[in-house]
This record gives C-alpha cells, sequence and structure tokens, in this order.
C-alpha cells in the first residue's frame, strides 16, 4: 500500500518541501530508503522500525520502500524520523491516509518513540505556509516557534503513539497558541547598561548616535581602558525595537543555528555578537559542508561588535567586505549557493598602536613602523566601508567622578527613533529603511545638493583626497545628521560634522 507524507528540510536558512513516500508490497522483508539520503538520513531507518516496535507497532514481513522526494535534493537531518514512522503507518493502514494529507510533519525520535526537538523547524513552517499548508505537526519543543506563524495550525507532539491517536481521531491536542505581539512588547528593555552611566565621551556619544540613527558602520579608535568597549555594549539600547517580519528573519537564523534555546518562540532583542580575534573564517562568514550561519549572519539586524579588530585574522576582516555592501554572503557548494542575511551594524575598535598607549609618548614604546605595521593590518578597502570613525580620548577625573551626567539611552533612543521614522517615510517606496543602505543613484534622487554645498563637496574631495565611496558616505552621513536635527534639506553645517565624523582618525578611512 502507497502512502505520502510531507515534510522538508533547510537549505541555508531557507525551507524546502519534502515528500515521504512510502510503499509496503510483498517482497523479502527489508527496509530500503531512497532519495539521494545523507548518513544520519540512512539511520533513520533503523531508528523507526525500533521506535515502531516500542511503541507497539509491529512490521509486516514485507517489502518496505521509502523515497524522499525530489531525488536531487540532498536530504540532511533528523526531522524526517516522524515523516517516516507515519508514512509507514499509513500504508499499513493504522493511520487513515485522508488524516495526513496537506499536513507538514517534521521530528526526530528516539527509539523508544519519543519526538525530540530539531534546528530549521521555523524556516520549514514558514516556507510551508507560503505554499498554501495551513497546519503542522512539530515536536513539542518547537512548538512555540512555529506558532509564531500566524494562520499556521500547530498541533505539538511528545511520542508517536499520541501521534497515531490524534490522527486516529482517538484522542484530541489543543493547537499551540503564542502571543506574538505581547513578546514583541516585552523587548527590547535588557537594561543592564544604559548611556547615561558613560562620563564625558560626549563627540563619541554624538557619533554613535548618528550611526545608530541611520545604521551606519562605526570605528572607535582610541587607548586602551578609554571606554571604547563600553560605548559599544550600549548601542543596542538605544536601536529601535524589532518589527514582527524582522524577528521572524532572525528567528529562523538562530533555529537553523540551532542556537534557538528550547522551548523558546521568537527572537524579539536585535543580537550583539562579539567574537572573539581568533575567530576562523568559516566561524565568521559560515560555511560546512551543509552550511550553516556565521557570525555576521547571526548579527543580521543587530550589531557585530569587533573588539581590538587589527588582531582578526585578514582574510576574516575581508570576508565581511561583501556583506557590508550587499547585506548577505553568498557560499558556493558543489550542490548549489546558499545566501545568508547579514544586514548587520559593524561595531569595531582598535587601539592606536600596539601597546595601546598612543598618543601618550610618555607612556608608548612602539616605534612609528610598528604603529605603521599595525593599523596596515586593516585594508583600505574595508576602512572604505567603515562610515564613522571617531578617536577616543581617556576621559579625565573631573569628568569620570564629577556631578554632570549625560543623555540616557531612552533619551538618545527617543532621538534617534525620530530620525528613522522620517527615513521610513522618505524611502515608503524603495527597497530600503535607512540612510546607510542608499546606493549612488538614490543618493542624488534623496540627497540634493544646493551651490554652496556642492561647492563644499568639491572642496572636500579634493583637499582629502576623497574616494567615490568615500564621498556618498559622506552625504548619507549628512543625510543622517539632518534627519536627527529634523530639517528636510542637507546644508554645509551638516556636510561639515559627516566630513568630521568620517574623517575623525586623521584621514585613513576615507
Amino acid at each position: 500500500m502507497y502512502s505520502k507524507v510531507l515534510s522538508g528540510l533547510v537549505r541555508g536558512v531557507e525551507g524546502t518541501l519534502i515528500s515521504v513516500e512510502t510503499d509496503i508490497h510483498d517482497g523479502l522483508p527489508m527496509m530500503n530508503m531512497v532519495g539521494y539520503l545523507s548518513a544520519c538520513v540512512r539511520e533513520a531507518g533503523e531508528r523507526v522500525r525500533t521506535a515502531l516496535r516500542n511503541s507497539n507497532f509491529s512490521l509486516p514481513p514485507k517489502r518496505v520502500t521509502i523515497n524522499l522526494f525530489p531525488a536531487d535534493i540532498r536530504k540532511e537531518g533528523t526531522a524526517f524520523d516522524l515523516p517516516i514512522a507515519v508514512g509507514i503507518l499509513a500504508s499499513m493502514g493504522i493511520i487513515p491516509q485522508e488524516s495526513i494529507e496537506n499536513i507538514l510533519i517534521l521530528g526526530e525520535m528516539g527509539l523508544d518513540g519519543h519526538v525530540s526537538s530539531v534546528t530549521g523547524i521555523l524556516a520549514i513552517v514558514h516556507h510551508a505556509y507560503t505554499q498554501g499548508i495551513r497546519k503542522c505537526i512539530v515536536p513539542s519543543g518547537n512548538s512555540q516557534e512555529a506558532a509564531i506563524i500566524d494562520g499556521m495550525t500547530v498541533i505539538p507532539v511528545e511520542s508517536l503513539t499520541e501521534l497515531v491517536d490524534y490522527l486516529s481521531g482517538i484522542s484530541a491536542i489543543e493547537p499551540e497558541y503564542v502571543d506574538v505581539d505581547g513578546l514583541l512588547g516585552e523587548a527590547p528593555d535588557r537594561r543592564e547598561c544604559d548611556f547615561s552611566e558613560v562620563r564625558g565621551h560626549e563627540t563619541l556619544k554624538r557619533g554613535v548616535e548618528i550611526a545608530a540613527a541611520g545604521m551606519h558602520n562605526i570605528l572607535m579608535t582610541g587607548p586602551a581602558g578609554a571606554g571604547k568597549s563600553m560605548i559599544a555594549r550600549r548601542i543596542p539600547t538605544i536601536l529601535p525595537k524589532l518589527t514582527l517580519e524582522e524577528s521572524i528573519e532572525i528567528t529562523e537564523i538562530y533555529s537553523v543555528a540551532g542556537l534557538l534555546k528550547d522551548g523558546a518562540s521568537i527572537i524579539n532583542r536585535r543580537p550583539f555578537r562579539s567574537p572573539h580575534h581568533t575567530i576562523s573564517l568559516h566561524a565568521m562568514s559560515g560555511g560546512g559542508r551543509d552550511p550553516r550561519p556565521g557570525e555576521i549572519s547571526l548579527a543580521h539586524g543587530g550589531v557585530l561588535f569587533l573588539d581590538e579588530l587589527p588582531e582578526f585574522g585578514r582574510s576574516v576582516l575581508e570576508v565581511m567586505r561583501q556583506p557590508l555592501e550587499e547585506g548577505a554572503v553568498n557560499i558556493s557548494r558543489l550542490n548549489g549557493v546558499y545566501r545568508f542575511p547579514a544586514d548587520f551594524m559593524l561595531v569595531a575598535a582598535r587601539n592606536p598602536c600596539p601597546c595601546g598607549q598612543y598618543p601618550d609618548v610618555n607612556k608608548c614604546t612602539c616605534t612609528v613602523n610598528q604603529i605603521r605595521n599595525y593599523n596596515a593590518r586593516i585594508s583600505k578597502p574595508l576602512l572604505d566601508r567603515i562610515d564613522i570613525n571617531v578617536d577616543v580620548r581617556k576621559v579625565q577625573y573631573g569628568e569620570l567622578f564629577g556631578d554632570g551626567v549625560g543623555a540616557s539611552s531612552s533619551e538618545m533612543r527617543a532621538r534617534v527613533l525620530a530620525a528613522q521614522n522620517i527615513q521610513l517615510c522618505r524611502y515608503k517606496g524603495e527597497d530600503i529603511r535607512f540612510n546607510s543602505q542608499l546606493d549612488s543613484g538614490m543618493c542624488e534622487k534623496y540627497i540634493p545638493l544646493g551651490n554652496a554645498e556642492k561647492e563644499f563637496m568639491e572642496d572636500c574631495f579634493t583637499r582629502l583626497s576623497l574616494t567615490a565611496r568615500g564621498s556618498y558616505r559622506v552625504l548619507k552621513i549628512a543625510r543622517t545628521i539632518a534627519d536627527l536635527d529634523g530639517d528636510q534639506d542637507v546644508n554645509v553645517r551638516h556636510l561639515e560634522e559627516a566630513v568630521f565624523f568620517r574623517n575623525a582618525d586623521g584621514g585613513g578611512a576615507v
């Protein structure tokens, strides 16, 4: 008897539907699985056989053929255990075939028939919903994750026996429900830190506010202990809350990477990733035989903080050049090209010299060549993709222990949100959201300059040896500054401040 069960897998961070076809017929008793299967999928046959026996279901002494279709896609993962078991039981007549039509089934099984969580559930369920599927059966540990897809009925199961009783109409299972709006409303008030705790650094805080308002990349250069890491870790406190679409996209990435906590439903805070400088190329960009997201994808929609930037491997830094421009990373393999979202805000910090004490000549022990070689570890093309550069000076005693209190995260966040709302209205008909995403054509459309502004830019282009990319980045920064000030047009004052923050470290990045 023939049966068909709908299942799925993840390729990159995108779901793909897979049909599990089962046929039981006369012949030598054996189980044969076909369909371009990996080793872990082939092993599912023995797991399923044992789980069926331990759940009091006896396989008939016949030939069982299982095909995972389409056959040209390599099948990876353990999510096929449950649909294979259901397909066998449907072919045996224990489960009615009509009860599994147009239902997505996913899950790993133990030898006792217990159903365990798997990774990538959200991406598969989301894709199934776009294909018209409105009901799915998933492990109870993944049910809240799957239930954030509005309109999808999610049935959580803990064992094969429980699922058989449900599909046979013997018992009922309450569908999973998640209050997505409530979960998003809880974010992002992770307020272990606040900008009000930062004393001094007013110029740096202004640069960070501009960067957050336009989602510009920023590089902080200063001596050790000046407060660069402290500032960076407070940047998420001034970023806007995630939209539902952003939350789903980020949650899909974390689900595929296996970083979504068991029982969790959604990522409701913007990511903050801070990898160590010993990170490998593949850990940063993503990869492997069956590619998984790297740090730059895990930072999607949030902040990627690279402390001690020159200490990272040259190849690790250079791999970010394409994602910084395109907002995604493409990984090519023999069986296809995988595309991972990587639209993040890069926040980097570096010391001015190897010992970290320059420009204090009384403490710095580095030679001119050592300083030059140290800063040369970061290529000009990468620096050219960093919009804002800020010199970080040591805080004076009076600033550190004085009575003055700077702007709080809530105050800065209010200004950032106001500027971003202006951008959302401005780019409503475009495929972008922030000023940092403007290309050269859009810069000319959305940042018209008067005669005085054109003369100022021409002077800066010649005097500061701006590159074409650097010139457009100055315009984008100026557009963000104007939005923060509530000005409709970009004027010379905005351009002056933009040039300052673009070239604040002495011109190396422009």
